[in-house]
């Protein structure tokens, strides 16, 4: 495998910041002008690909924020039952005891509060938003599709071809069809 350049490296820091390739082409001393197909370049090359793959793969372990984590995050929002957390009923509604709350629970809230007045007071419990927990999931599981990306060979960009058709060539066509009807 090859070393990567200073540059290429530079590249490689600068990707990691906002995986944002043309930016990180510009940060890392490309010209603006052409960052963008160099950004693309780059990220096709298999030295570039192992660079960033093993420096994400540090970075999970360093901070332990790894897929894993994120998707059960975001299961205990899209799956947490409010019911686990309160109950209510003719004689109103009464909070579960933070103490008494498991970790998925407590996942599930996003905001308790509680407002004392002399005419008497009320409770607050806001929740993490379940259906955008749901389509995070849903999206990482794939069962969304926001766009279809057409491709040609190997990933490439699909060929196209222009004909060009003379105006004698068009008008014998025109008049064969309209001989025939």
């Amino acid at each position: 495998m090859r070393k990567l350049t200073p540059k290429q490296q530079r590249f490689v820091d600068e990707y990691l910041v906002d995986l944002n390739a043309t930016q990180a082409a510009i940060r890392a001393g490309y010209s603006p002008k052409t960052a963008g197909q160099i950004g693309e370049r780059l990220l096709k090359k298999v030295e570039i690909q192992q660079a960033l793959a093993e420096r994400m793969k540090a970075r999970e372990q360093r901070t332990e924020v790894t897929q894993d984590r994120v998707v059960n995050e975001l299961a205990k929002v899209a799956f947490g039952d409010p019911r686990n957390v309160m109950s209510w009923g003719p004689s109103g509604v009464k909070l579960k005891d933070s103490a008494e709350l498991t970790d998925d629970e407590a996942a599930f809230v996003s905001e308790v509060s509680e407002t004392t007045t002399e005419h008497g007071g009320s409770l607050k419990l806001k929740t993490n938003d379940k259906l955008r927990a749901l389509e995070l999931l849903g999206k990482h599981l794939g069962m969304f599709k926001e766009k279809v990306e057409v491709t040609g060979k190997d990933g490439g960009p699909v060929e196209s071809q222009t004909v060009i058709v003379d105006d004698a060539a068009i008008k014998a066509a025109i008049a064969e069809l309209k001989s025939e009807y």
